[in-house]
């Protein structure tokens, strides 16, 4: 008889935005780092936010928020903290001191410099590594903070508030996630090509785009994400449609769409 067949997929996930900020804002070493980082460009430091200490800290922001995510101590043998726009603590190992406060001090690193595909980027590195036999369930950190603490090159998409937003991934029977990503330079094309998959997996299935891939009058079982979190609007909505999903329910697509660098991701939960 053949093993059974036991995949990865989100089964759960809790997302809080945060007010205030945290006292590594105010770091020298942030204004250092910063400058050290943007001086080649010839990019100006934000003085105004590196004056009033604007900004949060990402491992302050998760590490509240695993008791909800893994009650009763549930012990993780992944961490994968996923950003685009940057830290307060450029120069520390978050994902290192998120570790300390995830129940199992899982293995632990972080993603970044993909833009929105790199939370998709996190997901598809979990399933990798439960496909190795050392992965029962992972834990992916997805935030981002409303402060950019210099001016950009052009015109971005800043977060209205800071937000962190945790998956849970766990080993269950049948068939894992899928994560898929492709070159799709036009939002117009892209946002046909979520909806044909859409229709392909069926009339039960529900679909969860980003806020800046929605457009017009959407069919039935298609939602979009609140604007203003680029990066986490569409997983916080994730957040709230685990919470709410029945048995019996089909499959649960979400996708995300990266104008900048021209790349459509999606998640396919069974």
């Amino acid at each position: 008889m053949p093993a059974e067949t036991r995949g990865l997929r989100v089964t759960r996930a809790v997302a809080a935005g945060f007010d205030g900020h945290s006292a590594a804002a105010l770091h020298p070493d942030l204004r250092v780092f910063t400058g050290d980082l943007v001086r080649p460009y010839g990019l100006p430091l934000r003085e105004d936010l590196l004056t009033e200490g604007a900004g949060h800290d990402y491992g302050e922001m998760a590490a509240g928020l695993f008791a909800q995510a893994l009650p009763g101590g549930e012990p993780a043998d992944l961490l994968i903290l996923a950003f685009s726009s940057p830290d307060v603590r450029p120069a520390a190992p978050s994902s290192l001191r998120l570790s300390r406060h995830c129940p199992g001090q899982p293995t632990a690193f972080a993603v970044c410099d993909q833009g929105s595909a790199t939370a998709f980027a996190a997901l598809r590195i979990a399933a990798a590594h439960h496909r190795t036999g050392g992965c029962r369930r992972a834990v992916i950190v997805l935030a981002e903070q409303s402060a950019l603490h210099h001016r950009p090159a052009e015109p971005v998409e800043l977060p209205a508030e800071h937000r962190a937003v945790v998956l849970v991934c766990e080993e269950a029977p049948g068939e894992g996630m899928r994560v898929r990503g492709q070159a799709e330079p036009d939002g117009v094309q892209a946002l046909r090509s979520v909806l044909d998959e859409h229709r392909r997996l069926g009339p039960g299935a529900r679909l969860l785009l980003a806020a800046d891939l929605a457009r017009g009058d959407l069919p039935d079982g298609v939602e979009a994400a609140r604007p203003g979190q680029p990066f986490t609007g569409v997983w916080s909505l994730l957040a709230d449609r685990l919470a709410d999903r029945l048995p019996g329910h089909g499959p649960l697509l979400v996708a995300d769409h990266d104008r900048r660098l021209g790349r459509l991701s999606t998640l396919t939960l069974p």
